[in-house]
């Protein structure tokens, strides 16, 4: 009896020490998770585009067309749908927001999950060619202009969407025009109707006069001040070998340079393959105190689960060089980036009309390409 009567107050201390350590549990996980959000929300409240959200709100209700422009870096491709959610536009439709390129489709819409608490693919989901996180609840997407295309020639008014926001039109790709034609077309067609469809068009770099008389005079919104402050340096004069350049400049930032992931810009697959085994076989040489050095690649032809492999943080005690073409010029945000080496270089397409061929050339870039790139070093604190 006596036997029993102690397995009975064992087993009640059992159970009374996994309450107890389930109470514990579920409190660290909330302040943990309430520490995350406010950290999150810190971040946003930081941005310059924050102190401007009421403002655009207000502007955007009283025009159905807004020409937005804002230094890289200012919040405008992961606050505006969230501002716009916020003052109601999703109760009318969806917030559709393009992209050039998927992978900046994808790290954004995973961004702005995290920062509103949700799921990716709930209310906040992305569409891209050949993959799509959405659900019936998805109020905010982020797409490539090629999959709003696809739905602007099922549905020419594009009914669904409330706020359609073409981001980094300063590009002018074929599509994204094609879009902007079409999104004027289909704004028309819908003045008349209780829900007319409200057009932003918004990059760093912009020809605000163009923009802006091609919508019937709409008005320009510039959101001032960068959030972090990039130096930028200068080489005396142009290499000719600009891999080997490149893989010394790393080098040298690795040894030399404080703590922080580098992103460097060259122009193909190959250029990228090149680079990252020379970083590899000249980093095994480094003294032996030297941290590690981690190239990644990043380019279009890459998988999905390998883009998204080099936008992750790097692992600790671990630096990251994130090789990339310009498919990382413009929305993406790679944690940890505080050093940008920047070819200055770009495959373009070229056509030779005596051949009547098309080839890939590498070319110059553009001043507003160059800003764009140096930008990538200013994202989450002082760059270089």
């Amino acid at each position: 009896m006596v036997s029993k009567m102690r397995q009975i107050e064992s087993s009640r201390c059992d159970m009374r020490n996994r309450r107890g350590s389930s109470r514990r549990a579920r409190s660290m996980s909330w302040e943990n998770t309430s520490s995350s959000e406010a950290a999150l929300l810190s971040a946003r409240q930081a941005l310059p585009i924050w102190s401007c959200r009421k403002a655009l709100v207000m502007k955007l209700a009283a025009h159905t067309t807004l020409i937005l422009t804002g230094e890289t870096g200012c919040g405008k491709t992961t606050q505006i749908p969230q501002f716009l959610h916020a003052a109601g536009y999703t109760a009318q439709g969806l917030i559709g927001i393009t992209q050039p390129r998927r992978v900046a489709a994808i790290s954004v819409a995973a961004r702005v999950a995290a920062e509103m608490g949700v799921g990716l693919g709930g209310l906040v989901g992305y569409a891209v060619r050949f993959d799509e996180q959405t659900s019936r609840s998805t109020r905010i997407t982020y797409m490539t202009d090629g999959m709003l295309l696809r739905e602007a020639m099922a549905d020419p008014q594009l009914a669904d969407y409330s706020v359609l926001i073409v981001d980094e039109a300063h590009e002018r790709s074929l599509q994204t025009d094609v879009i902007l034609a079409l999104l004027k077309v289909a704004q028309a067609g819908r003045a008349g109707s209780a829900w007319p469809l409200r057009i932003i068009v918004m990059s760093a770099t912009l020809e605000v006069d163009l923009f802006c008389a091609f919508f019937g005079d709409a008005p320009a919104v510039q959101v001032l001040g960068r959030a972090f402050p990039v130096q930028l340096f200068y080489v005396a004069e142009a290499q000719h070998d600009y891999l080997e350049a490149a893989v010394k400049t790393v080098l040298q930032i690795h040894v030399d340079e404080a703590d922080g992931d580098i992103l460097v810009f060259l122009t193909g697959q190959d250029d990228i393959e090149a680079v990252a085994a020379a970083i590899e076989q000249r980093a095994a040489l480094l003294p032996a105190d030297a941290a590690p050095l981690l190239p990644l690649p990043l380019y279009a032809a890459l998988s999905a689960p390998r883009q998204l492999e080099a936008l992750k943080p790097a692992p600790p005690g671990c630096r990251k060089a994130i090789l990339a073409t310009n498919i990382a010029e413009t929305s993406v945000t790679i944690d940890g980036v505080v050093y940008v080496v920047d070819s200055g270089l770009v495959k373009s397409k070229v056509f030779h009309s005596a051949r009547r061929l098309d080839s890939l050339l590498a070319m110059p870039i553009s001043r507003a390409a160059a800003r764009q790139r140096a930008g990538r070093a200013g994202r989450q604190c002082a760059g270089k």
